[in-house]
């Protein structure tokens, strides 16, 4: 069936509406708050959705996707998404201003980064890896069974969150299920911890 990245209707749209604001788990582990909203560089984008739940609080998102199939939905899914909020939905054009995305392997830029003495650095670095897929797949949606063909396993995370600690000014937050062990078997600083999955928190510094 078809698979796309909608962020017009459907679940996506509920949620921006009635998903809970800036009391959300999610919003909860960036650090957001009234008087800063962080700009968030999610080196892992996917099909975007935790990067626009963070867009409709005001964060100002740099989204990075290294996989071309993936980063041909996302950024199909943003062009429609502006065609159509032009027209129909001017708070939707303010959100979807918060976003730029790029196609590029965050690996790669958190190296040239690193290199670079006067980089300014992003507030928060988000990273969602890829897990290796459950053995009962049966109520694995199928947006994530196509993900799992298509990307396999992020074999470079261990990798990724010690650039990403050594180059962020406040804190790493890392998405992983439930049970998931710790990335580099490195704890963090604190969890958050939902029905099915979790928030591993890392901070660097105490934020504004």
């Amino acid at each position: 069936g078809l698979i796309r990245v909608d962020f017009v209707s459907g679940a996506v749209q509920h949620r921006r509406q009635f998903g809970g604001g800036k009391g959300q788990m999610i919003a909860k582990a960036v650090g957001l708050k009234s008087s800063f909203r962080p700009k968030i560089l999610d080196a892992t984008a996917g099909l975007g959705k935790d990067a626009f739940v963070l867009a409709t609080l005001g964060c100002t998102l740099q989204l990075h996707e290294r996989n071309p199939a993936v980063f041909a939905l996302l950024s199909d899914g943003l062009r429609r998404a502006k065609d159509y909020a032009k027209v129909e939905d001017l708070e939707l054009m303010d959100i979807l201003s918060n976003i730029s995305l790029d196609a590029c392997d965050s690996l790669d830029y958190l190296r040239a980064l690193s290199q670079q003495a006067d980089s300014s650095k992003p507030d928060v670095i988000y990273l969602d890896p890829m897990f290796p897929e459950r053995q009962k797949s049966a109520s694995v949606k199928k947006e994530m069974k196509a993900f799992h063909s298509l990307v396999g396993e992020d074999a470079d995370a261990d990798e990724m969150l010690d650039l990403a600690l050594a180059l962020v000014e406040y804190r790493v937050v890392v998405k992983r299920p439930k049970k998931a062990p710790f990335i580099s078997e490195r704890k963090p600083s604190f969890q958050l911890e939902g029905k099915s999955g979790r928030y591993d928190i890392y901070t660097v510094k105490k934020m504004p």
